[in-house]
């Protein structure tokens, strides 16, 4: 069973019949010494970080698997309010995907 991502408040033409409650899936990326040197020369002479884009795109994706999996534990066959936040933690040495929502089951 596919579920139905969005960060809306509501399912547009889709009437929800339960709200399951909230569901997370969070996401831990520790600090590499290669990539943050070379994120620090970047820094320096300017441009995208592609490592980082690309450890941060895989943490956010973690999370929201593991949002999915919780919805589904719990019948949802939808997550809206998706809301997807990043902090540092560990002394700015590790970075926080987190990702929240409703789960709910609409018709």
């Amino acid at each position: 069973m596919d579920i139905l991502l969005t960060t809306t408040s509501g399912l547009d033409g889709k009437r929800i019949k339960q709200y399951l409650g909230i569901v997370t899936g969070e996401a831990i990326l520790g600090a590499n010494i290669v990539r943050d040197f070379m994120a620090s020369i970047t820094d320096i002479v300017g441009g995208r970080t592609g490592a980082y884009e690309k450890s941060i795109r895989e943490a956010k994706d973690i999370a929201m698997q593991e949002m999915v999996a919780a919805a589904r534990s719990l019948g949802a066959n939808a997550v809206i309010g998706i809301d997807l936040d990043y902090e540092n933690v560990g002394q700015g040495s590790m970075m926080m995907v987190t990702a929240a929502g409703t789960a709910v089951i609409y018709e």
